[in-house]
C-alpha cells in the first residue's frame, strides 16, 4: 500500500517544478532532468518555485503513487549543497524534516548505537 521510510531513497529535483504535472509530466523529469529511471521503486521529489506545494512520485508494483502536500501558510525551505547534478540526496529523516519545515543543514545527527548485523 502506501509505504514511504527509510528503504526507500529520495531525491529532491534542484529545478522548481510546474505543479500541473501529474504522473507522465513528473516521470518525464525524472528521465530528462535527474536522469533516472522511474519505475525503480526510489522516491522523487518535487517542489513549485513558490516553494508551497510539494510532490512525492514513487512506483509501487502495479503502478505510480503520488503525494501531493499545499501549505496554507509557509513555505518549504530550498535545500542546496554544492554540487550541479540534477538531483539532491535525501534519506528518510530529512524528507520529513523538508515537509515539516525543520531545516536540516545546520542540524548535527548524534551518533548513535549500531547493531554491527544492521546496514
Amino acid at each position: 500500500m502506501f509505504a514511504l521510510g527509510t528503504a526507500q531513497k529520495y531525491y529532491l529535483c534542484r529545478s522548481f517544478c510546474d505543479m500541473r504535472k501529474s504522473f507522465d509530466g513528473l516521470c518525464g523529469l525524472v528521465m530528462t532532468d535527474l536522469k533516472r529511471e522511474p519505475h525503480n521503486g526510489d522516491v522523487y521529489i518535487f517542489i513549485n518555485k513558490s516553494r508551497d506545494k510539494i510532490k512525492l512520485l514513487q512506483w509501487q508494483p502495479g503502478g505510480f503513487v503520488l503525494y501531493y502536500k499545499r501549505l496554507e501558510r509557509g513555505r518549504f525551505f530550498r535545500v542546496k549543497d554544492d554540487e550541479n547534478s540534477g538531483a539532491i540526496t535525501l534519506d528518510y529523516h530529512q524528507l520529513v524534516m523538508l515537509i515539516e519545515g525543520i531545516q536540516f543543514k545546520e542540524i548535527k545527527r548524534q551518533k548513535r548505537y549500531k547493531n554491527v548485523l544492521q546496514k
